[in-house]
């Protein structure tokens, strides 16, 4: 059985840690590896490495960070299959899905391959006789990450190569359920040129967490997980005077007008709704049908669809399963826990994904796709983030009504609206107190060069990831106001070409 222990220094290391965990293929249930738990003393050790290395690492010029980052983006795309099996076989949603994955992390490291240019500053000529003004952003120091299992290759790609290209160093502590993906990451930045000690792995549990926190050397932590968690993370590492974004939990409402083309509609709830089991921040949770003939439609299809979704392994021979198994064993159990709350609470459970029939499950975690209607703001299964395929229909009288419904919500990641009609989209976009939304686009993740993170209490801190927000988290403004002494000349004459 693998043993995973940190990456430290450009080298994977054993860690002296007495504490372990398993990690788990969801598909059969079967221990494939066990992760070393790191101690607090592994964990400043990693911080101190990276302290050491970050001299020299922000003295390397922009355009040499962005080469190193165009060989790291050609290793993960030569890779990305090896990468897409290891999410699949630790994570457990499907290999495209996986595969997926890796191109959206990628389309992080293609926007800090800019960094010369998005990290240039400002310049301002004679703000004053003789005087002027510019700004220079520099790196930080030593930043930390801290990822969840649901993307293992994809958040951790959010966060470390714009880190890397403003100039930082950085430790990655990624989920103990699935750490090999950020550890494979590692191995292949370092085969693009990364010098030693830039960037380290930490596997770990709280009390890694915890020193990543707190630890004076770190300058900026960077989050995505529960809202809880990072409630508590954003807290902690505040109070230790760090920079902080923490991305925390979802419920994200999807509005379905009357005039919407409901098979398109349908279509791309489905996959919103039960793609990777549920197990995203950004998937749609609650479809809210706009009048009760609506809601009727939208309910018949989605039934039609949900009897027809495969569901298995997320390894296979031939064409993929729409959807795979859940992480572990006791989120499995969390999730069932979710739809017998809803039926206690009165919601009309259509769909019972207990009881679907699963070929070839074995011992996996595996649980079909499950659809309540009629569900109600006050119920436990529209408030809480389940986290799993459990679609709820809460059905709205009027726009109004569907509006109000989600900006009462305590989250505000993403939102959709489907709709034919310009101006219900325009009075949506403008009206909806979310972070993300789309408008015929299920899952409004943005591109990398735009900015990622939602509302309300599904974001702790004032800067979004990635995009133009990524840039400014990890760098710090220095403004510069100057004028030189008149009269000085230098006259020498220079014949060969510069080079960097």
């Amino acid at each position: 059985m693998r043993t995973l222990g940190n990456y430290v220094n450009g080298q994977n290391v054993d860690s002296t840690s007495t504490r372990s965990a398993p990690v788990h293929d969801p598909a059969t249930g079967e221990q494939t590896a066990q992760v070393m738990l790191s101690s607090a003393e592994e964990t400043r050790d990693a911080v101190l490495v990276a302290e050491q290395a970050f001299s020299g690492w922000s003295k390397i010029t922009p355009l040499k960070r962005a080469r190193i980052l165009f060989k790291f983006k050609a290793l993960v795309e030569e890779h990305t299959d090896e990468l897409a099996q290891l999410i699949a076989s630790e994570h457990g949603k499907v290999f495209s899905d996986a595969k997926g994955e890796v191109i959206r992390g990628l389309e992080v490291v293609e926007f800090a391959c800019g960094i010369p240019h998005l990290q240039k500053g400002e310049h301002s000529t004679n703000v004053g006789t003789g005087v002027d003004s510019f700004t220079m952003m520099q790196p930080l120091g030593v930043c930390a990450g801290i990822s969840p299992f649901n993307f293992p290759a994809m958040v951790p790609m959010w966060m470390f190569p714009i880190a890397l290209a403003c100039g930082n160093t950085f430790v990655m502590k990624p989920s103990e359920k699935d750490p090999s993906t950020p550890m494979r990451l590692a191995e292949l930045l370092k085969e693009a040129g990364l010098p030693d000690g830039v960037f380290n792995v930490v596997n770990g549990d709280k009390e890694a967490v915890d020193i990543l926190l707190t630890d004076e050397r770190v300058q900026a932590v960077s989050f995505v997980g529960s809202t809880p968690i990072a409630e508590y993370i954003y807290a902690t590492a505040s109070a230790h005077g760090k920079r902080v974004q923490a991305l925390g939990g979802a419920k994200n409402h999807m509005v379905i007008m009357p005039d919407a083309d409901l098979d398109k509609a349908v279509d791309a709830l489905m996959g919103a709704a039960y793609g990777s089991a549920g197990e995203r921040c950004m998937a749609i949770s609650v479809a809210v049908p706009v009048g009760e003939e609506t809601a009727e439609r939208l309910r018949e299809k989605v039934v039609v669809q949900l009897n027809q979704l495969s569901i298995g392994p997320g390894l296979v021979e031939g064409s993929d399963n729409d959807m795979g198994p859940l992480i572990t064993r006791e989120h499995l159990e969390k999730v069932k826990d979710y739809i017998r709350i809803g039926q206690k609470e009165g919601a009309e459970l259509v769909i019972d994904g207990r009881q679907t029939p699963i070929q070839g499950a074995a011992n996996g975690y595996f649980i079909g796709g499950s659809l309540f209607d009629r569900v109600t703001p006050g119920m436990r299964i529209q408030r809480e983030e389940i986290f799993g395929p459990v679609l709820c229909i809460a059905r709205a009288a009027s726009f109004d009504e569907a509006v109000t419904m989600i900006n009462e919500h305590e989250y505000g990641n993403g939102t959709a609206i489907f709709t034919r009609d310009g101006d219900a989209a325009r009075q949506f976009c403008e009206q909806i107190q979310v972070g993300m939304v789309g408008v015929n686009v299920p899952i409004p993740v943005p591109m990398a060069f735009h900015s990622f993170g939602g509302w309300k209490r599904s974001l702790f801190g004032p800067l979004h990831m990635h995009g133009p927000d990524g840039v400014r988290f990890y760098t710090r403004m220095k403004t510069i106001t100057q004028r030189w002494p008149g009269g000085i000349r230098e006259e020498t004459n220079h014949f060969t070409m510069p080079t960097n």
